[in-house]
Formats: C-alpha cells, sequence, structure tokens
C-alpha cells in the first residue's frame, strides 16, 4: 500500500509562502514494536485534519512527534520550508491541547489563558486574553477558578490558552475524550466554528469516527502504524477501500462474491446466484473473489413479495432474526438464505409498522450505494471489540 498521502491538492503557494505541515518517511520504532512506519503526509495549512484510529495504532505517536515529545527514528517534519524535526518543544510555532485540560487550579481563567504570554515575557496580555475569551465565549467567567466550571468550559479555556501563543499548528490530543457524549457533541461544533475564526492548522487525534466526520475537513485513517485511507469524510465512509475502513468508520455489510468481470461502466458481482452490480469507481477489485459491501441505512426491506421503493440489485428469501428500535430508525438483522446475516437501518417514518422477528422479507439496495474489495482482506478487520 502506497504510503504518499496529500490531503487535498498541493496550494498556489506550495513552492513559495505556503506553510504545509509535512511529514517525510516518518518513523518511530521501540525495542519491541515500530508503531509509526515510514509515513509521509501533508496536511495544508489552515485544514481541519484528523488522524483516526483504534488504540495502539500510531496516531497519538505521530502527534507526539509534530509537537516535538516523542523523536523520529528517521524522517522528517516541516513547516513549510523549515525543518522542525528535532528542534525543542518551545521552539516550535505548535501548541497542543490534551485531554486532561493541565490548567493551573490555583489561578483564576484569564490568568491561565494568558499564562503562556507571560511565559515569554509579555506583559500587557490584557487585550490579548480579552480576545481569546470573545473567542470561546467565556467573557464572563473571566475570574472563576478552573474547579468552578465545567468539562466543556475548562476545555474552551485549555484552547484558549493555547491559541493566544498565536501557533502556526495546534494538535489536539483526544480533547473531548473527558467529557460526557452531549457535551462533546457541543463542542464538535464549538471547535469548528473556531478552527474556521482563526483560520490555523488543526491536527486532531480520536478514535471517535463520529467526532473525525462532524469536524474534520480530512481524515487519515490509521492502522498498525500506517494510513489505511485519507479523504474527505463523505469519500471513506461511502467509498472506502479496504475492509478495515470499510469497518471501522461506520458499520458495514459485505457479503461473499464471485467477480464476473466489468459491464461499461460497472462491475458485476454473482452472489449466491444473484447478480449485483457495482460502479467502477467503487470497485477495488476486478477479478476472483471479492467482498460487496453495502452499508446498513442503504439496504431497502420489504416483506417477501411486496414492492420495494427505489428497487435495485434485490436478494429475496431472507428473514428477521432481531429488531432493535433505536427512535429516529428501527435496526433489523436479517439472515440470508444461505445463512449470513446483515444489518438494515430503515428510518421509522411511520409509513409502514415495524416488521417483527421471524417475518420473511426480501432486500434491495441501489448499485450506486455498494463498493467492492479484494477478497483477501479480513472482512472483520476494523471490528472493535465491545
Amino acid at each position: 500500500m502506497s504510503q504518499v498521502h496529500e490531503a487535498t491538492a498541493p496550494s498556489d503557494g506550495a513552492a513559495g509562502g505556503s506553510r504545509d505541515l509535512r511529514l517525510a518517511n516518518l518513523t518511530k520504532e521501540y525495542a519491541t514494536f515500530t508503531a509509526v512506519k515510514s509515513l509521509d503526509l501533508v496536511v495544508p495549512q489552515g485544514q481541519f485534519f484528523a488522524l483516526l484510529g483504534p488504540s495502539g495504532c500510531g496516531k497519538t505517536t505521530t502527534l507526539r512527534m509534530v509537537a516535538g515529545l516523542e523523536t523520529p527514528t528517521s524522517g522528517t517534519i516541516h513547516l513549510g520550508q523549515t525543518e522542525v524535526t528535532y528542534e525543542k518543544p518551545y521552539k516550535r510555532p505548535v501548541n497542543t491541547v490534551f485531554q486532561n485540560y493541565a490548567l493551573f487550579p490555583h489561578l483564576d481563567i484569564s490568568k491561565n489563558v494568558a499564562f503562556g504570554l507571560e511565559r515569554r515575557g509579555i506583559k500587557d496580555s490584557k487585550r490579548q486574553v480579552a480576545e481569546m475569551l470573545e473567542l470561546v465565549e467565556l467573557t464572563s467567567q473571566a475570574h472563576k477558578k478552573p474547579q468552578q466550571m465545567s468539562g466543556g468550559q475548562q476545555q474552551r479555556v485549555a484552547l484558549a490558552r493555547a491559541l493566544i501563543n498565536k501557533p502556526e499548528v495546534l494538535l489536539l490530543d483526544e480533547p473531548l475524550g473527558a467529557l460526557d457524549l452531549k457535551l462533546r457533541r457541543g463542542m464538535q461544533l464549538e471547535l469548528k466554528r473556531i478552527q474556521t475564526e482563526v483560520g490555523l492548522t488543526f491536527v486532531h487525534v480520536t478514535h471517535d469516527q463520529e467526532e473525525a466526520m462532524t469536524m474534520a475537513d480530512t481524515i487519515a485513517v490509521m492502522n498498525q502504524g500506517v494510513i489505511e485511507q485519507m479523504g474527505a469524510p463523505s469519500e471513506l465512509y461511502e467509498n472506502p477501500r479496504t475492509t478495515f475502513v470499510a469497518n471501522f468508520l461506520g458499520q458495514s455489510n459485505l457479503i461473499a462474491g464471485e467477480i464476473e468481470g466489468r459491464d461499461g461502466d460497472h462491475v458485476k458481482v454473482r452472489v449466491q446466484g444473484a447478480i449485483a452490480s457495482v460502479p467502477g469507481d467503487r470497485a477495488h477489485s476486478d477479478s476472483g473473489r471479492g467482498w460487496l459491501g453495502i452499508r446498513p441505512e442503504k439496504v431497502l426491506i420489504a416483506e417477501a413479495g411486496q414492492p420495494i421503493d427505489a428497487p435495485g440489485d434485490l436478494i429475496e428469501g431472507g428473514y428477521v432474526t432481531d429488531v432493535s428500535f433505536v427512535g429516529v430508525s428501527t435496526q433489523y438483522q436479517v439472515k440470508l438464505p444461505w445463512g449470513q446475516e446483515i444489518m438494515v437501518f430503515e428510518q421509522n417514518t411511520g409509513s409502514r409498522p415495524i416488521l417483527t422477528v421471524g417475518t420473511k422479507v426480501d432486500v434491495s439496495w441501489r448499485p450506486e450505494y455498494a463498493f467492492l474489495l479484494d477478497a483477501s482482506q479480513d472482512a472483520k478487520a476494523g471490528i472493535e471489540e465491545e
């Protein structure tokens, strides 16, 4: 798999004033394992970029090397034309926001935010502190101590303290991990708003797929020290190139089939007697056996013999083995005639009663929503254990 990755096409100023973050052949080896393997990556200036992956995939190690908290075994780190591979952390135009916030409990919020400026000998920091507190919407909280604030407010203080130093790159290491679900979702929108306002490069490390997809312009999915796939959130979700990405970024049904070859702009796949069709640009294998992939919300379901809205490729003769009502949708587990179970997520529009366990059903999906992967890949890759 190629390890050369660019988040977008190079900016017009790549040769001159651009301050893209560039990692070249970056490797970090420890005594018993390699955490990051020959990583090549370009993060364009001003982008909200996410490194997404499970624990131990190398994403935090990559972030720490950019911050100067870990020394690479080999490779280089550049900001624009400036190499910072071996610069001390405090000499890099980079700041990090950690999951635990690291606020000073004995200082009020304004003094926490001003700390970095005062440490550098900048005495008159009141105006800059006021601007930062306004940015993070905490002006009225300036004289409180951290312990008097909620987790979400403390996270905003940590963000203001990092931003006041005017870094070129802000590194976010699982910054929302300590918040409850409701706060976390609110802070996702806040972080994106702030990044858009300040226009800095944000590099965000997370294992939370929803978090990455909500905030990032570009996501790099990491696995075992390498980038499996990189692109816009919609591209990775709709057109995964590996089983790991298909399973880690959301949920996927992967159905074994025999690839029969190309037919115009599509690739035909035989699935237990039925023929399915996959657009050529979503087919990542064109011979032998393959995994036909379809997201659960793209699968349509109806009682056996009943018409299916917007029918496409059809599999008949299944039955419902499990039903979960989750408010906005109902999640069905359907056993297909050859024994495999697939997931179907159907929006609760009220157009018909919810199907019950044991109901005989047919399932269908539009060909343009399917994707095709090489069957040599593990169909369970990327599925996190509970």
